[in-house]
């Protein structure tokens, strides 16, 4: 994954945490902009594991499949991403179904058609622990390469995680509002790049996305969902 303007800086990052209005809905952006970012043409399944004192849980996900595949690893508060997150290193799992180390992990999650597996732990502050886990129903879908920019990609989250444990208290998200919140960390993600693209301020953004649902008739968030989409296309023609 080549740097590019598709790729939020800092001070956007910054500006996405302040204007979440909750820890989850930041959370939930953070792994939306991974997921496109990350996957190029078949973007990859993320999500982020936060373990304070009463253990390890998966605070945000792309999608339902990828915190269900985080929560499969807790039943047996062992698998790659608990332990990249616990030993403060990169995990990878070049084909799950024949690893000895993860056969009951494998087992487990067979249904779901995963086969390769990539968790990277992003520094946070003494009292949590945290991780980026990535996965992939493509066979040895991360070359050293793609390893490398995930790892990148993580440290460049680790400054602005640790700013949002420090401001927001635990905000686990109920079940019902999974899906609008998803919705709104999608359009925020989106605002991010477009931002980004365009050397734009946030207002300005918006009302892009907005003319461009109006103009199609389809929703805003499916608008976002294409400008992320198209943004990882681009950064796997740059990988």
């Amino acid at each position: 994954m080549a740097q590019n303007d598709a790729v939020p800086t800092a001070e956007q990052l910054q500006d996405l945490l302040l204007e979440s209005p909750g820890f989850t809905e930041f959370l939930l952006g953070l792994t939306t902009i991974s997921a496109s970012l990350l996957g190029g043409d078949a973007p990859m399944l993320c999500a982020i594991t936060v373990e304070r004192d009463h253990g390890p849980a998966t605070v945000a996900s792309s999608t339902d499949e990828a915190r269900l595949l985080d929560e499969k690893q807790y039943q047996f508060d062992d698998g790659p991403c608990l332990t990249a997150l616990r030993q403060q290193r990169t995990v990878l799992i070049a084909d799950l179904q024949s690893d000895a180390l993860w056969q009951h992990y494998a087992q487990a999650t067979a249904t779901e058609g995963i086969r390769t597996v990539l968790a990277v732990p992003i520094r946070t502050d003494d009292g949590s622990r945290s991780a980026l886990n990535c996965y992939s129903t493509t066979l040895g879908a991360f070359s050293p390469e793609t390893v490398a920019s995930v790892e990148r990609h993580a440290e460049s989250l680790s400054r602005i995680l640790r700013l949002a444990l420090r401001l927001h208290a635990e905000d686990p998200y109920p079940e019902h509002l999974r899906a609008a919140l998803r919705s709104r960390a999608i359009v925020d993600a989106a605002i991010s790049l477009v931002m980004a693209q365009n050397h734009c301020n946030r207002e300005s953004a918006l009302k892009l996305i907005q003319l461009a649902s109006r103009n199609s008739d389809r929703r805003l968030h499916e608008i976002a969902g294409d400008i992320l989409h198209a943004a990882g296309r681009e950064q796997g023609n740059h990988d």
